[in-house]
């Protein structure tokens, strides 16, 4: 192979040149630092550590390899050097010994390596360096510790206890964590001030804030090996900062960051005193998404900090706290260690042993110590578990509790002979799918009980559960008691009325409506007929609950949309139910709700609650095709909408302002309506309907469009759940981006009920990556339970549920939709504890009972 070595020797030439060229840009920077030994974290000896091993291995001959061992010696002894004379002449000296090495290998070679392009490839050995920061004999660990699988299955027992910190053994002393935060040493009322701005108050509200994040010295990830895309944390020394304007005047801040492997650009947007704030030389914590620009890896918008040179020397994990004006983080790192050192030994325990032992858990004292200062990263993942644990526990006991508070009372047994059922269900103009089927048999099965039945019903749009309430009210008015459904607005109360007075009346039950607008004298009316029994079923919304309202024996109460309303509203219905000696018998209860829930929330939410689900569509519900326009292509929505009312087809034109805002840059329904009566429908008859309209407004507008008197129906968000119209089969949503998928798929029920082909039309005015996404779910499925699990994903529990709908307690640490194996473990040890001791009496379940007293006292605060 002619040429062979020659081409090895040019290549190694070439690679010991790259290594001259980092030595020159850290050289040149502690130049123009003053040589304050500050160029890279660490310090020059530290950069010499990094520097030598590489140019041993690119030297291109034994001259090279002399090259590097002087340079290592002045570089080892740098910081030895008194005064910047002393190291101007040493950096001098490297300088010339580069030059000299230059001149030996040739004007021409020199030329050609004298400066790196911005798109040259190093060679496989370039691409490896450790991190400038990294210990000589931490070098090879650390990268191994990057580069090791994962561990394919878990550890011995014996191994994972062994695994638990070591925290001093003394008494718990929960009245000492109740003092204030004055009692510690160096935390004056100044101080206490701004801890109080954080939430603090007490030792032990100290103990449970917890770091936002962390900075892990212990793997430091060299700027050489950043990858796109990934969420980082990186150290290094400002090498450039500089603010420059973009084409919209806006100022960008921009800094070059080094860590003597590579450099990165930093940049931030409309802050351009940063700059003062993030001077070249300084040592810095840089954290946040790896993105592209211009085929350059930068950072946009990081978190940053200076760099604390003592958890680098100590290589550990570092804890990043929340901060307030007046506090910084070496100071709040300092209170922090000193409360987590006296005081985490001294947090009581409240899970019981046996149960901390089978699951493997850290005790609660070893998981504060170490979720604040972790030794490594596994033994914070387990004080994370644990603490995750705790809160998914005391959720999980609180459902035991309220499932059991409502089964402790008495239950009436309401059945019916199957022949008298089943030609009830023969006599029904369409047929059961299996899934209703399957749920009346549960439903029947349950209210057959004496103890009362506490059920939630999930199905989606159109699944039919009207017909599976109709079948328990049946069971309940032709056992000799009462029914009532609890809806959350007039208009669904209303519509539920007329479908179920056609169904039932004819079957010799009365059926009344009691609403907030119901007339005084009709009111009187319906009272009396709930008290002596005349009345067989009730439909309502809040109405049904008031002090005024007596039922003469209800059997079952049904509550539809059970988002909407919460555990007070639950109880409440089940204080209507008849008394026996002084004793509520309770009614059977059945939620239903037409958002379909992810079972793993539902589990979390609605714990309480055995679950049935609608999981078929009846036969003929036609598919919905959904289609998501750009805001410039309304007038595609408008056309289409034009073509459809020429068929003699109606169409609803949702928005999601009632009027125009000047805060909110969205369509609102009152404006539009004008705008689409006079100018871009004028031969259409357009109605409006909103939630600022008097309910008798309301009414006329939707029986309106009931029955066809106008073409057209422009509304808000009130017609979410509302009139059915089988002749409606367009809907636009303008705005869309603004809802969450739940309320877009509910919106869309809307239509679709009839024999006629129907279409979603959403119109997006501002396109999110996330919107998009949101949107994009919608056009792919028309399944509900999908698109839930799809919500829960982007949007998250938080959000997907209001907490003062759900009256679920606050979860600091734990994830409903990533701790599921921790939430499968907490559900079957709360259901264990409470059978064996549910009142939590045991003495060694006295500290237990008091948090979980203090925990779910949050969520009832909260709502």
């Amino acid at each position: 192979m002619a040429g062979g070595p020659r081409q090895r020797e040019l290549q190694e030439t070439k690679h010991m040149e790259r290594a001259l060229k980092r030595l020159e840009r850290v050289l040149e920077l502690e130049k123009q630092q003053g040589y304050q030994n500050k160029a890279v974290v660490g310090g020059i000896r530290q950069f010499a550590v990094f520097w030598v091993s590489q140019a041993r291995e690119e030297a291109a001959d034994e001259a090279d390899q002399a090259l590097a061992e002087q340079v290592s010696q002045v570089l080892m002894d740098y910081n030895r050097l008194s005064g910047s004379e002393a190291r101007a002449r040493a950096i001098d000296s490297l300088f010339a010994s580069v030059e000299r090495r230059r001149r030996r290998q040739g004007s021409g070679e020199a030329g050609e390596l004298g400066g790196r392009g911005a798109g040259e490839q190093r060679s496989p050995k370039a691409e490896e360096p450790q991190s400038a920061v990294a210990a000589p004999e931490e070098i090879d660990e650390a990268e191994e510790v990057e580069t090791a699988e994962p561990e394919a299955t878990p550890q011995p027992v014996e191994a994972e206890e062994e695994m638990e910190p070591d925290v001093p053994r003394v008494p718990p002393d929960p009245g000492g964590l109740a003092r204030p935060v004055t009692s510690l040493k160096g935390v004056g009322p100044k101080m206490a001030e701004k801890l109080n701005k954080l939430g603090v108050e007490t030792i032990g509200q100290l103990l449970y804030l917890f770091p936002r994040r962390y900075d892990d010295y212990t793997l430091l990830k060299p700027i050489s090996k950043l990858t796109f895309g990934e969420q980082v944390t990186i150290i290094g020394t400002i090498w450039q900062t500089k603010v420059r304007r973009s084409r919209a005047n806006q100022p960008i801040t921009e800094c070059i960051i080094n860590d003597g492997t590579g450099s990165v650009q930093a940049t931030w947007f409309n802050q351009p005193w940063l700059a003062e704030q993030l001077p070249a030389g300084m040592q810095i914590v840089l954290s946040g998404k790896v993105e592209l620009f211009l085929g350059r890896l930068v950072f946009n918008s990081p978190e940053w900090e200076p760099l604390e040179l003592e958890p680098l020397r100590t290589r550990r994990i570092v804890p990043i706290y929340p901060l307030t004006d007046g506090l910084n983080a070496g100071k709040m790192r300092e209170i922090m260690q000193r409360v987590v050192k006296e005081w985490a030994a001294r947090v009581p325990d409240p899970l019981p042993v046996p149960i901390r032992k089978r699951r493997r858990l850290f005790s609660l004292p070893a998981a504060i110590q170490q979720l604040h200062f972790p030794d490594n990263q596994e033994a914070l993942r387990r004080a994370r578990q644990r603490l995750a644990y705790d809160e998914l526990f005391l959720l999980q006991l609180g459902m035991q509790r309220q499932r059991r508070s409502w089964q402790a009372h008495p239950g009436m047994s309401l059945s019916l002979e199957p022949e008298r059922f089943d030609a009830f269900l023969a006599a029904l103009p369409f047929q059961l799918t299996g899934a209703q089927a399957r749920v009346i048999d549960e439903i029947r099965a349950d209210m057959a009980q004496s103890r009362p039945m506490n059920r939630l019903l999930q199905g989606d749009v159109g699944s039919g559960k009207t017909m599976v309430a109709a079948a328990a009210m049946i069971t309940a008015a032709w056992a000799g008691a009462q029914a009532a459904l609890m809806a959350p607005t007039e208009i669904l109360a209303e519509q539920h009325y007329r479908g179920l007075v056609r169904l039932l009346e004819p079957l010799g039950l009365r059926v009344a409506l009691l609403t907030g607008s119901t007339a005084t004298a009709e009111r009187a009316a319906v009272y009396e007929g709930l008290a002596d029994g005349s009345i067989h079923i009730a439909i309502g919304t809040h109405a049904l609950i008031q002090p005024s309202v007596a039922f003469h024996r209800l059997g079952v109460a049904i509550v539809d949309e059970q988002h909407r309303f919460g555990v007070d509203q639950r109880t409440a219905l089940r204080e209507k139910g008849p008394s026996d000696n002084g004793e509520v018998i309770s009614p059977h209860l059945l939620v239903m709700s037409a958002t379909p829930i992810p079972r793993t929330l539902a589990l979390s939410l609605y714990g309480d609650l055995d679950l049935s689900a609608l999981d078929e569509m009846p036969p003929g519900r036609q598919e919905i095709k959904t289609r998501w326009l750009r805001a410039s292509e309304r007038e595609r929505a408008y056309n289409f909408v034009r073509r459809q009312t020429a068929e003699g087809r109606q169409a609803y034109l949702i928005y999601p302002l009632v009027e125009e805002s000047e805060s909110i840059d969205a369509r609102a329904a009152v404006e539009e309506f004008d705008r689409l009566s006079h100018e871009v429908f004028p031969d259409r008859r357009v109605g409006l309907v909103h939630g600022r309209l008097r309910s008798d407004e309301k009414d006329a507008a939707m029986r309106a469009f009931a029955e066809h008197s106008t073409d057209m129906l422009v509304a808000t968000s009130v017609i979410e759940v509302g009139v059915d119209v089988p002749n409606s089969t367009v809907i636009v949503i303008e705005g869309a981006d603004r809802f969450g998928l739940a309320q877009l798929h509910q919106f869309r029920g809307r239509v679709g009920r009839g024999e006629h082909q129907s279409y979603c039309i959403l119109i997006a005015e501002d396109v999110s990556a996330e919107a998009e996404q949101r949107l994009a779910a919608l056009e792919a499925t028309n399944d509900g339970f999908v698109l839930a699990e799809r919500d829960l994903e982007l949007r998250g529990p938080g959000e997907f549920f209001g907490r003062r709908q759900s009256g679920l307690p606050e979860l600091r640490l734990a994830s409903l939709l990533h701790d599921l194996d921790i939430l499968k473990m907490a559900q079957e040890d709360a259901a264990g504890l409470f059978d064996a001791d549910p009142q939590l009496e045991q003495p060694e379940h006295d500290y237990l009972r008091r948090q979980l007293e203090a925990f779910w006292a949050s969520a009832a605060e909260a709502s």
